[in-house]
């Protein structure tokens, strides 16, 4: 048994959304995602775009809004730009945070949710650094605040803690080195496990691709910086990453989902038996066995 969890970036309305929609809602149904963190989500007062796009599917929802998105004389009127996060499960409880910015109108946030799933409790963080190419100091301060706050709420007891979003970064970079344990920023490190390092098909994994006609309007080279990261698994392999891939990446009838493809991840939800336990495996708090 595993708990799978898509990150998708919605490119909020942008597009031919209603077609667009269409896509993500044959994408959310092919995969039966137990957990989703939506960045570049849309709500206003007469319009919430996850619940629209979740329409009668069985999750509960919640929403963090990162910036002001007005549109005089539309539904989108006093709009909140943010990410959300869809559960299978109850969310019992919940925690945003303002992620440090450059003092310019570019602001994002961090959603944290703890869900209480049938194997014990599940920690999700979702969030959406800075996008510009020269805000990597940026982006640091931001990683540093969003792992502290993904470690900080991570249930004692139960599945790893999980971090999901639009990083804008490639992991390559310092933002992502830090989230990985390669590197320290500002005196500080973590170490979160990358899902696609671990269970990618061995890929490139690239999530903003020229393949795509709507990210290719913005003249950027092909980047891998959409992420499933999760804690260390448990001794007895509970949280152990099972599987990443590319999500999200098909066009039809020239509709593409959105201008970024999604990551989806399962992890495992039951102890390992017999001969596949024999050998130990990496503990919570990086306690090695071997």
């Amino acid at each position: 048994m595993t708990l799978s969890i898509l990150s998708l970036n919605l490119w909020h309305d942008a597009g031919p959304y209603g077609d667009r929609a269409v896509r993500i809602r044959e994408w959310i149904d092919r995969l039966d995602p137990d957990l989703i963190a939506f960045q570049e989500a849309l709500r206003a007062p007469a319009w919430d775009q996850v619940a629209e796009l979740l329409e009668q599917r069985p999750y509960h929802r919640d929403f963090v809004c990162a910036a002001q998105m007005r549109r005089s004389g539309t539904t989108l009127d006093e709009a909140e730009f943010g990410n959300a996060v869809a559960s299978r499960w109850p969310i019992a409880d919940r925690e945003e945070l303002r992620l440090p910015d450059g003092g310019d109108a570019e602001t994002r946030s961090a959603l944290s949710v703890t869900v209480d799933s049938p194997f014990g409790r599940v920690g999700l963080t979702c969030t959406h650094l800075n996008w510009k190419f020269r805000h990597g100091v940026i982006r640091e301060r931001q990683v540093v605040a969003v792992c502290d706050l993904a470690l900080r709420r991570r249930p004692q007891t139960g599945f790893p803690p999980l971090l999901a979003g639009d990083f804008n970064a490639e992991p390559e970079s310092a933002e992502i080195r830090y989230v990985t344990g390669l590197q320290s920023l500002s005196g500080r490190s973590v170490s979160l496990l990358d899902a696609w390092r671990m269970a990618g098909d061995g890929g490139d994994g690239i999530t903003w691709s020229n393949r795509n006609d709507y990210a290719r309007r913005a003249l950027e080279p092909d980047r891998r910086i959409d992420y499933v990261f999760a804690g260390f698994p448990r001794r007895d392999g509970v949280g152990r990453i099972e599987s990443c891939r590319v999500v999200c990446d098909d066009r039809r009838d020239g509709i593409w989902p959105s201008d970024h493809f999604g990551v989806y991840a399962e992890l495992r939800t039951q102890a390992l038996t017999g001969a596949e336990g024999e050998w130990g495996i990496s503990g919570g708090d990086d306690v090695h066995e071997f």
